[in-house]
């Protein structure tokens, strides 16, 4: 019988790295009460390719080192209820992401979070099922941010 390999231990602020996205080093919330996933987007614009939805869009937010211009498959459109209570239409996109030494694809809704602290947050359905133990008085578990993001 195969050993199961110990629980990665995460705080409540985790350095992540979206590489399909050609993000690093973004510093993300932890939010379990949150059911999806959000990263900060602006300048959204969906297009066809391949006969399929596509978007387009920028992250620039003070924890990313200058903008980046992204694009991905839209893999979905949902009802999210933002934090402040208010449902709202919003595309949701899939891609790698990599937290410690794991790697897995997650889903992601894309909304303004210039207001907020951090340019995105990992909600429940994102770490479910991953063997992801969160200790909710600890930071930075498994990297430091960067300087820029210090």
């Amino acid at each position: 019988m195969a050993s199961k390999a110990p629980p990665l231990i995460i705080g409540w602020r985790e350095v992540i790295q979206l590489p399909e996205l050609g993000l690093s080093g973004l510093n993300a919330k932890i939010d379990t009460g949150a059911r999806t996933s959000a990263l900060h987007a602006r300048k959204i614009a969906t297009f066809q390719k391949d006969g399929e939805t596509w978007v387009r869009f920028n992250v620039r937010h003070r924890e990313v080192a200058g903008a980046v211009d992204c694009q991905a498959r839209v893999v979905d459109e949902r009802w999210i209820t933002n934090t402040s209570g208010k449902p709202e239409s919003r595309l949701i996109i899939s891609t790698m992401m990599q937290l410690g030494k794991r790697s897995w694809r997650i889903e992601l809704s894309l909304a303004d979070r210039k207001a907020m602290t951090m340019p995105i947050i990992l909600g429940r359905t994102a770490l479910r099922r991953r063997n992801i133990l969160i200790s909710a008085g600890r930071s930075w578990v498994t990297q430091k941010p960067g300087k820029e993001h210090q």
